[in-house]
C-alpha cells in the first residue's frame, strides 16, 4: 500500500545545482518518512534557451550529490512536465522537480484501516493560509 504521492517544484535563481537540499531531503528518506520516487531539474538561461533533463543524465560530478537520496528514483516525469515548468521559469533560473511518497502516511493508512476505520476527508492547507492562521492565533493569544 503506498502512502500519498506528492510533487514539489523549487526554483532557483541561477543554473547551478548545487544540492544545499539534499541533507534534508536524505534525512526525511532515511528516517522512513518519505521516499523519493523521482528527480528532475530544468535550467533556463539568461537568454531564455532551456534544458530538461533527469537525474540519470546529469554528469557525475552533479549527480553524485543527489545520490544518498535512494536507489528507486525512475523517470515519472515527462517531457510534458519538463517543458510547464520551463515556461514558467524566469531566464536564468533552475527548477528541481521532486515526486516523493509520504511513508509515513502508508503505515497509518494501514493502521486505519486494521482498526476498521476509513479516511474519509483530506486537504491540504497552503502555507500561505496556514502562517495566516497562526498569526491571526499569536494576535489572540496577547
Amino acid at each position: 500500500m503506498l502512502g500519498p504521492v506528492e510533487s514539489i517544484i523549487i526554483e532557483f535563481k541561477g543554473n547551478r545545482f548545487r544540492g544545499e537540499i539534499v541533507p534534508e531531503l536524505r534525512q526525511a528518506v532515511e528516517r522512513g518518512i518519505i521516499r523519493i520516487m523521482d528527480l528532475a531539474f530544468v535550467k533556463k538561461d539568461p537568454a531564455g534557451n532551456v534544458d530538461a533533463f533527469e537525474l540519470y543524465q546529469l554528469d557525475d560530478e552533479e549527480a553524485a550529490v543527489f545520490q544518498p537520496l535512494g536507489e528507486e528514483i525512475d523517470g515519472f516525469f515527462s517531457k510534458e512536465d519538463l517543458q510547464t515548468v520551463s515556461s514558467a521559469l524566469e531566464n536564468d533560473s533552475s527548477a528541481a522537480l521532486v515526486l516523493f511518497e509520504h511513508v509515513w502516511a502508508a503505515r497509518l493508512r494501514e493502521a486505519i484501516a486494521n482498526a476498521n476505520g476509513r479516511l474519509i476527508a483530506e486537504a491540504r492547507i497552503p502555507p500561505d493560509v496556514l502562517d495566516e492562521a497562526l498569526n491571526a492565533l499569536a494576535k489572540t493569544a496577547k
